[in-house]
Order: C-alpha cells, then sequence, then structure tokens
C-alpha cells in the first residue's frame, strides 16, 4: 500500500473465523522519538523493531536532512546523530507526509537551534492545525510563517538565543508536551511543562534513557515536568515494542467476528496507552493478558482476543481520553455490536486528527444501520447487538488511516460488505495491514480504483 498517489479500494466482508497470531508492526509513537533523539546524540543509536511504515520512514529522511546519519540493514537502524543543538540547516523542504506526530516533534527538535527550516505534507496534514505547536515554541523565541490558520507549509526560524519556558498546555496533547520538551532540550536552565490531565509518556521516557535530567512530579495543578536543558546524551540500543494502536485492530476485528481467537504478542502496555483494552473488558470482551513483562523500561505482554457475542454498551470515563484517543474509531466499531449506547466524551481532539474522526465515523456507521448522536467533544453509538449490524456501504477513508482500517473491521462482521474507497493512507502506520488480516482468515480484498 501507499499512503500516496493512485487510490487502493477494499472491500471486507463477513467470513470464517479469525484465528492465529497476529504479529503488529514496532510502535509508531516510539520510532519516531527513537530517531529524533538519536539523531540529536553523538555517536550511534542502534533501533530493532522500528516501525518501516510511511510516517516513520519521513521521519528518518528529516533527520538525515538536518545532518544525520540514518541507515538500515537487515532490520536494524543505525543512527549517528550530531548532538543536542548541532542539526544543520536542511536544503530541501521537509515533507513529513501523513505524520502530525512526525511534524510537530520535529519542529520542537530543531526550534531551538539557529537554522530554518520548512515543512509541508500531504492534503490532510496540510489541513491540520499547527498553531498549538508554534505557539509555546514562540516562547523559546521561534518564529513561524505559514499558511492562515497556521497551516503548512510553515517556515520556522530556530532560536538564536533560546530561553527556557514555563508552559501549561492547555489541551491534553503528548504532541504539545513532547514539542516543548525537545526545544527544552537546546535552552540553557529549566524547560518546565505542566499538563493537567496525564498524556503518554514515551517522551520522557525516553529522554531519561538517553541521559537527559528530567524529573516528573504530580502536583495539584497536574503533572509537572522539568527537564534540565543542553544535555549531553548517550548512545542507545533500543528495541520496540509492538504498537497498542495497530493491535486495536486485529483485536477488535476478533471480538466481533464469530468464532474467532487470535494472539497478539508483544504489545506495549504503557499505562498512558492501553486505555482501550480496559475499555474492551470494562464491555464484556473476552481478552485477556499473558506473559505480562518489561522490556526496556516499557511493560508488554500478549494479548488474546476471542469473539465475544455478549458486549454492553458503556460510558467510557472522559479522563481515560488521552490514553486511548486514536483508537475511538475502531472502538465505535465494537460498540456498533454491543447491546446498549456506549458514550464517549472529552473527545474533541478527535475533530482534528488526520481527518475530523468524529465525523468520518459517524457518518459511515449511520450509513452502515447504526444510531449516532454527536457534540463538538463527545458522540454516542448505539450497538445493535451482534450480527444485527446491516452494512453494505461505501465510506470515505478521508486520507485517514485509522478510518479505512475501522471501516474494514466492521465489514467483517456486518450483513453486507462494507467497502472503503480509499485504503492507501494504511500505509502511513501499518504497511503490513493487508497480509496480517488475510493471514488471519479475514475476507479483505482489493477492488478496482
Amino acid at each position: 500500500m501507499s499512503g500516496h498517489g493512485t487510490p487502493i479500494p477494499m472491500i471486507s466482508r463477513r467470513g470464517a473465523p479469525l484465528r492465529g497470531e497476529a504479529h503488529v508492526p514496532g510502535d509508531k509513537s516510539i520510532s519516531h522519538r527513537s530517531l529524533i533523539l538519536g539523531a540529536l546524540t553523538v555517536g550511534e543509536t542502534r533501533i530493532t523493531g522500528l516501525l518501516d511504515g510511511e510516517d516513520v520512514l519521513d521521519t528518518a529522511a528529516a533527520m538525515r536532512a538536518f545532518g544525520a546519519e540514518v541507515s538500515e540493514k537487515d532490520g536494524v537502524w543505525s543512527v549517528h546523530g550530531v548532538g543536542v543543538g548541532g542539526f544543520a540547516e536542511p536544503e530541501t523542504v521537509i515533507d513529513c507526509g501523513n505524520s502530525g506526530t512526525g511534524v510537530r516533534l520535529i519542529m520542537g527538535a530543531m526550534a531551538t537551534t539557529a537554522i530554518t527550516a520548512t515543512f509541508t505534507g500531504d492534503a490532510s496534514l496540510r489541513g491540520r492545525p499547527m498553531g498549538r505547536i508554534t505557539e509555546p515554541l514562540a516562547l523559546f523565541g521561534t518564529r513561524a510563517v505559514g499558511r492562515e490558520g497556521g497551516r503548512l507549509p510553515m517556515t520556522l526560524v530556530g532560536a538564536r538565543e533560546p530561553v527556557p519556558v514555563r508552559y501549561t498546555v492547555p489541551v491534553p496533547s503528548a504532541q504539545v508536551k513532547s514539542a516543548v520538551l525537545l526545544a527544552g532540550l537546546n535552552a540553557p536552565g529549566e524547560t518546565v511543562v505542566i499538563e493537567r490531565e496525564a498524556t503518554r509518556d514515551h517522551t520522557e521516557r525516553m529522554l531519561a534513557g538517553f541521559g537527559a535530567g528530567i524529573a516528573t512530579e504530580e502536583t495539584p495543578e497536574g503533572r509537572v515536568i522539568t527537564l534540565r536543558g543542553q544535555p549531553e546524551f548517550v548512545p542507545q540500543t533500543i528495541v520496540v515494542p509492538r504498537d497498542p494502536s495497530s493491535a486495536a485492530f486485529p483485536v477488535c476485528a476478533a471480538l466481533i467476528t464469530e468464532g474467532s481467537d487470535v494472539l497478539v504478542p508483544n504489545i506495549g502496555l504503557n499505562p498512558t496507552r492501553a486505555g482501550l483494552f480496559t475499555t474492551l473488558q470494562e464491555m464484556g470482551a473476552d481478552l485477556t493478558y499473558e506473559n505480562l513483562r518489561e522490556e526496556g523500561g516499557e511493560p508488554v505482554a500478549d494479548l488474546r482476543a476471542r469473539f465475544s457475542p455478549d458486549l454492553k454498551g458503556i460510558e467510557v470515563p472522559p479522563e481515560r481520553a488521552a490514553s486511548m484517543i486514536d483508537e475511538y474509531p475502531v472502538l465505535s466499531v465494537v460498540a456498533a455490536f454491543a447491546a446498549g449506547t456506549t458514550e464517549m466524551r472529552g473527545v474533541r481532539e478527535l475533530r482534528v486528527k488526520e481527518s475530523d474522526r468524529i465525523d468520518a465515523m459517524a457518518q459511515g456507521l449511520r450509513a452502515a444501520g447504526v444510531h449516532v448522536d454527536e457534540g463538538e467533544d463527545w458522540w454516542a453509538v448505539e450497538g445493535r447487538g451482534h450480527r444485527n449490524v446491516p452494512g453494505g456501504v461505501t465510506v470515505a477513508s478521508r486520507l485517514d488511516h485509522r478510518i479505512a482500517m475501522a471501516f474494514l473491521v466492521m465489514g467483517l462482521a456486518t450483513s453486507k460488505p462494507v467497502r472503503v474507497d480509499d485504503a492507501a493512507p494504511i500505509a502511513t502506520s501499518f504497511p503490513i495491514f493487508e497480509p496480517l488480516m488475510a493471514g488471519l482468515g479475514a475476507s479483505i480484498d482489493r477492488e478496482e480504483p
């Protein structure tokens, strides 16, 4: 699959039970950060298990453009970095493709170096707001010039004499938090980030692993993260755990497909990422953790998901949203096959992802015969129970990989097939989705455009 170019229509149908092991790709969030922090380290960082989807490959290309040596051989990635503050001015525009994570983290990493870089991306990324990143970066002394509404293409002029900042993240966002922390690396003194609601903490864990002085404290005003600037990073050997966001698709497919029993090995279960699995268990899903362990400072387990015909709708706690924000589209598919209503609140962030994910899923679910209510930061799916979702629709993926995969999962259990107009964006995060699902027995096929 390709996230760019010719559309790839796909169709999914109800068929045989899903059986076997689903070896999903490496964690996308950790893959981005491994490359960026490796590029900010003098010496060689070696990475195995890196997700080789287009989003991460675009980040690897960006690190090369900033002067790092990045190569891959036999599945092992080598990053020879340039040190904190050592980025060179790129000679070309930095194209981050479809990746909001990639572009925002890279902007943070370069913001306090006295260089200029221009960023762009595909049509979806060019439509996403960057003001939430450029506003805090301006506090360091960084200047940004972009299209109206703070959108790409955008040129960043790095701060020549950066100053440390104290910044309270206005909405839960690991991308914003991480961009500020990465910018703080090349600022003197201490940069402080305060988040009222905890978000995924991969950046903090990895910064500590590379040798940064970073401390986290829980206070009445929220989680306070203090970073000491201008560290000397120590090269690392990193094993990337498998992506819980990718695991969500075979797990959810197994739960709604009759007779299924699927094992998804080696999944990262960082508490800031595992909200979906907790939610599914609360809905009555037959989902268990096997072989719980810790690898590279991150909790890991094998997930076993079995067909669950008696799922119940629940109200998902709003405070859980940050730990499962990317999984709400496929959760809404599971909710369609549950009995009762599943309410999801505190999810405004879904409106500004690769697409407006609330609208995209609501429109597709309604067309497939499922009742959906929605507001600005909430939505509710009225489940129809097992074997009662009609399907028989063609939905628009809106250049959004998670929308495409969610509806292809849905078609495995609907009465009539479900078509997705363009599954090409799936390659940005889950390039082996098609063969992996086929290996489990899923009836998902390409159609002629």
